[in-house]
Order: structure tokens, then C-alpha cells, then sequence
């Protein structure tokens, strides 16, 4: 349960009816219950700290949660932002996942080429390798944008500007929305981001090769510094000058009454960015994650809109473009995302570069698993009896067939939907005067799922004061059918005083969760083999060490958050990162500091991390 609501900012848009006008142009639903979300204001919960790297005078975060609650914490601790950049999802019905690799095992030789092979996700959306689904409803997509807009406007400074990244699914939609929001007067450009080198086949169409990025104000005064770039070749130009007695630009001439030309290497960077998207081929930036950005395209934004040492945030962080080119940038970051995937890329980049920063975690009851996708997978395979509805609206997430009253409709939170994660009276009153009503007249019971709810007690007297339907409504806690879900990987580890410090040897590994999907993995993989396509399985070796991504020494704390005192990253080749710093070594098992280690953190190859007392 939230500790508070924070109030949005201005409450509601200065001038305008909160999504009035919108309202009126595209006639969807839920427009009343945003309303009351808005008048609701944010929910603050509960920030726990993870890990801190290094001192972070600058009072860097990193954080694993939603934008909207996220906003909540920034603005009860007086937090103001100079510069959003965001990358949200664009509606386009796609699922994003990553690609899972078998690590090089150093205690077993015949395991070696089993590091290239890998588990394609693709195979495997119910897993948590799958980061996230842009899958949306339109109507509640767009609901969702604008509280998140909301929310983001309530903790922007008053000379803040903000790039929204989106593509032709939704973009023309969502300018609408920013007009709503920040005003028509404060948007100043719609960049055309082409990126020249996508390779597409015959679509029967022009190709699609370019993103738009909004860029708007919060108000009439704001940082804007113009970027030039080198042109192919130099040029000759004519000189203009500014004419104070007609107010005008005017040719600059000479005093023979010539015009003065003059030789031109650059030119000021207009609204079509021309970038290569990045490539599998490209060696330095990618790190794996399928909606990445360059980092030249982020870097053009915060050069264009930002000042030194002011803050720039996002908060649909990804890949973590953003928060790394602010800290090379000599900018202040705050990442923000609810995948832990995101929150551990970004975090193992920032690492690399040096970065120092602050690990947070919002406590709202919702991180139940790697991230949002990967949970509601979760909960409708263990909720007792759910099954998929045809005849159901999208509401609901299926039904449940009982005896004596027939099918029962199941409404379960949407946890990517910061609105609904959260029952209160305004899902409560939609849930009773219009997704019932929706119902066929048989059905003479719901049942409405929570992870968190404002006030149990009130809910259900909420519920008997109405009387407009006679459907019974019965009320239930996920959590009570996840609390022992999530089980930790083993290890098995013994510790040894070295020259210069100690040593942490990792005997054995084993992982359920990843065993489980290998076996799925192996299990498709020969019903789709042929002649052409034989059957290549994956195994794993006894001592399992192939599981391990990632490993973590904490020699200042035996509890509470974390420090990474000693670290290793094995990339996808083999290769060890030692406390963010690449090699051309192989992992030799072990992983050492300087200090005598209280606690050891291991993460798997899909990002689960377990830690044991050393």
C-alpha cells in the first residue's frame, strides 16, 4: 500500500480540461477514470537502496520501477529535472526479448564449444528473458501515456525540456497528448530520426526507415544550445550580418559595397538526424538489449538541451543509453525502468565507465520477478483453474468454470499499467458500471485479483453501497499464491586466503529455473529437427559453472545494501570484465579481493542473482 499520494503538477493542465480536448477528437474509453487518477495523485511507496558505487556526491539513481511512482520519490525529495529523453514502448505489438548464452565452463574442457551455442528467446516468451511486451491496447495505452506524461511534467524544472522517441504506430496520437500536456506553444521540433542503414525486404510499401522524436518545453524559457557538424566538403557562403535599423539579416559587404563570402567546414544540425541504427556487426556499444540506442543520437540531445552538471532522466531507461551518455557527458542521470534486466545492463555499463551512482528499488509489490511480463506469466499459470475466454473482453484475463455457477470472469492487474496495479475506488467503479454491465446477463460472479489495494475494508463497503448490479464480487490477494514461488539458485563454494588477499572458488552451480527452460529449450528443438535441420541439444555440465554471468564480492557489509568490493562479468565469448574493465582472459572459476569477503552475489544467464554468506 502506498505510504501517500504525491499530487500531480498542475492539477489539472493550466487552461485546458484534463484530456478534454483529446477526449473529444478520439471518443475512447477511459478518459474519466485517468481523471481520477490525476486527481488521485501519485503513489508514493516505499524506496529501498540496494547497492551504492562509489561515493555519488552527485546523487546519481538508478531505479527499478514504474515512471509514475518513480516521480512520486523524485518530487517528495524536491528532486527536479533538467532534461527527459524517453524511449517508451511504441504500441507496435511486438515482444522484445534477449538472447540467452551458455558461458565457458574453466573446470570442464569438453564444455568449451558449448559456448557458443544459445538459447534463442524467442523459443521461450514465458521465461524471463523476455524484457518486455509492446502490446497494447490502444484506449489504455494511451491512458497510461498521459499519466506517465503527467508525472514526469510534475517533476521537470522550469527551463526542462523533453524528447519523446516514438515511431508511426502511435506517434501522431501522442503529439496530441504532449500538446495536451506541455502546451502547443512550448513544442519546438518534430525530429525525423533516419536511420540509413535498416535493411528491409519487399514490403509493398515505401520502407520505414525513420523514428520522430517530440521535442517540447516546460515553459518559455529553456536551454537550447544549436549543434553543428562537419560538412562533406568546405563550402563558400555569403556572410550575414544583422541590420539593426531594419531588424533584418542583410549581406555583409565590404567597403567597396561587395559581398563578403566566407569558407564554411560545418554546418548547424537541422530536424532529420541522419544515424546509423546499430548493427549486429557493431563491436563497441551493442550489449545485447533489442531496442538500444546509439549512443550519438542521445548524445545530440543532451549537447543540444542541457548544461554541465544539470540532470537529465529517463524514465524508460532500457539499455541505459541515457544515463551513460550523461555521465560522459559531465551531466547528473537517473535511470528509471521496471524491468531488472534494464536496472542490471545499466548498471554493469555504468560500472565500466567509472560512473558512481546509487541503486534503488520501489517497494509496491509488483517486482515479483524479472519484470512485468514475465510476472503476469507467472500469475495466470498459477491462479487454480484459469483458462482463456474468447467470449470475455479484454478486461478480463480469462475465467474460471465452476459447477453450480457457471463461468467466472477473472480480472487480474495489468503491472504494466501503473493505474491498475493498484485497486482502488476508481478501478473498482469501472470494474462495477462498466466491465460487468459489459457481461452476459448469466454471469453471477467476478473475481477481481490485487497486488495492492488502497483499503481492503473500504473497497468491499465501496462495493455494497452500490447497488446497481447484483453480481457478486469476490476479492483475493495475489500475493498470497506467490509468496513461495521464487526459489534461489544453489551454489557451492569454499573461500581461501591467497597472496595479497582472497580467494572465492565457486565449486558448483545450479539453477532450476534455467535447467527447467534448457529442458523446454531441448524439448523443442527436437520436435522441430529434420534431416536438414538435426537435433542439437544443450548440456550442461555437472558443476553447472556454464550457468554463471555475473559474480559479486561484498567485503564491508554481512547484511543490509549492497557493496561491490570485487566483481567479474563473464561476457557471451568467455571473457572476464574484472571490476568493469575488459580482458582477454578466460574465467578460471574463481573470483578474488583484497579483503576478506562476508558475502558472495551470483547472478545466472538469465539475471536471477542469489546471495550467500561467505
Amino acid at each position: 500500500m502506498p505510504i501517500k499520494y504525491v499530487p500531480f503538477i498542475p492539477e489539472p493542465v493550466e487552461g485546458q480540461a484534463v484530456l478534454g480536448n483529446f477526449n473529444r477528437i478520439l471518443r475512447y474509453k477511459g478518459a474519466d477514470d485517468v481523471s481520477m487518477t490525476l486527481q488521485r495523485g501519485m503513489p508514493l511507496y516505499e524506496m529501498e537502496k540496494q547497492e551504492t558505487v562509489g561515493e555519488n556526491s552527485d546523487g546519481n539513481m538508478v531505479i527499478r520501477g514504474e515512471c509514475v511512482s518513480a516521480c512520486a520519490y523524485l518530487k517528495e525529495q524536491g528532486i527536479q529535472v533538467d532534461l527527459v529523453y524517453i524511449d517508451p514502448p511504441f504500441a507496435s505489438g511486438a515482444d522484445y526479448a534477449k538472447k540467452v548464452y551458455i558461458r565457458r565452463n574453466p573446470k570442464v574442457a569438453e564444455v568449451i564449444a558449448q559456448a557458443e551455442q544459445e538459447l534463442d528467446v524467442d523459443e521461450l516468451k514465458a521465461f524471463e528473458e523476455k524484457m518486455y511486451g509492446d502490446v497494447w491496447d490502444k484506449e489504455k495505452y494511451l491512458n497510461w501515456m498521459y499519466e506517465n506524461l503527467m508525472a514526469i511534467k510534475s517533476i521537470m524544472s522550469e527551463t526542462a525540456s523533453i524528447y519523446v522517441h516514438l515511431d508511426w504506430h502511435i506517434g501522431h496520437y501522442v503529439k496530441i497528448l504532449l500538446d495536451e500536456v506541455f502546451g502547443e506553444s512550448h513544442f519546438l521540433n518534430e525530429i525525423v530520426w533516419h536511420y540509413y542503414n535498416k535493411m528491409q525486404g519487399n514490403v509493398n510499401r515505401f520502407a520505414s526507415n525513420h523514428d520522430v522524436i517530440f521535442l517540447y518545453t516546460k515553459s518559455d524559457i529553456y536551454i537550447f544550445s544549436p549543434i553543428k557538424e562537419k560538412r562533406d566538403e568546405t563550402i563558400k557562403q555569403i556572410k550575414r550580418v544583422w541590420d539593426s535599423e531594419t531588424q533584418k539579416l542583410v549581406n555583409a559587404k565590404d567597403e567597396n559595397g561587395r559581398v563578403i563570402y566566407q569558407e564554411s567546414s560545418e554546418k548547424t544540425i537541422d530536424d532529420v538526424w541522419r544515424m546509423s541504427m546499430l548493427q549486429p556487426a557493431d563491436k563497441k556499444e551493442p550489449v545485447g538489449y533489442a531496442t538500444q540506442k546509439p549512443e550519438s543520437l542521445i548524445e545530440r540531445a543532451i549537447q543540444a538541451s542541457s548544461d554541465i552538471n544539470l540532470i537529465v532522466a529517463d524514465f524508460f531507461g532500457g539499455s541505459g543509453t541515457t544515463a551513460v551518455c550523461a555521465n560522459k557527458l559531465g551531466r547528473k542521470f537517473i535511470h528509471c525502468d521496471i524491468g531488472l534486466n534494464s536496472v542490471q545492463t545499466t548498471r554493469d555499463r555504468l560500472v565500466a565507465d567509472g560512473a558512481e551512482f546509487d541503486v534503488l528499488e520501489i517497494k509496491d509489490g509488483v517486482q515479483l520477478y524479472r519484470n512485468p511480463v514475465q510476472t503476469m506469466d507467472k500469475i495466470k499459470a498459477l491462479i487454480p483453474g484459469l483458462k482463456n475466454e474468447d467470449s470475455l473482453d479484454s478486461f478480463w484475463e480469462g475465467a474460471i468454470s465452476d459447477s453450480k455457477l457457471g463461468t467466472i470472469p477473472v480480472y487480474v492487474p495489468n503491472l504494466m499499467d501503473s493505474a491498475s496495479k493498484l485497486l482502488d475506488k476508481v478501478t473498482m467503479n469501472r470494474i462495477i458500471h462498466q466491465a460487468i454491465p459489459e457481461l452476459d446477463n448469466d454471469i453471477k460472479k467476478v473475481i477481481v485479483y490485487y497486488i495492492d489495494i488502497t483499503d481492503e475494508v473500504e473497497i468491499m463497503n465501496f462495493i455494497k453501497e452500490d447497488d446497481s448490479t447484483t453480481v457478486e464480487i469476490e476479492l483475493r490477494d495475489l500475493k498470497s499464491i506467490l509468496d513461495d514461488v521464487v526459489i534461489g539458485d544453489y551454489a557451492e563454494f569454499h573461500a581461501e586466503e591467497i597472496a595479497g588477499g582472497y580467494a572465492v572458488a565457486i565449486d558448483k552451480f545450479m539453477s532450476d529455473r534455467v535447467l527447467f527452460k534448457i529442458a523446454e529449450f531441448n524439448q523443442k528443438a527436437f520436435l522441430n529437427s529434420s534431416t536438414k535441420k538435426p537435433y542439437k541439444s544443450i548440456e550442461i555440465s555437472e558443476e553447472g559453472l556454464e550457468l554463471i554471468e555475473f559474480l559479486s564480492l561484498d567485503c564491508t557489509a554481512n547484511g543490509g545494501e549492497w557493496h561491490s568490493d570485487s566483481e567479474i562479468k563473464i561476457d557471451k565469448n568467455g571473457y572476464v570484465i574484472v571490476d568493469g574493465n575488459k580482458t582477454k582472459e578466460f574465467w578460471d572459476g574463481y573470483i578474488r579481493s583484497t579483503k576478506k569477503p562476508l558475502r558472495l552475489k551470483i547472478r545466472n544467464i538469465c539475471g536471477d542473482e542469489t546471495v550467500w554468506e561467505v
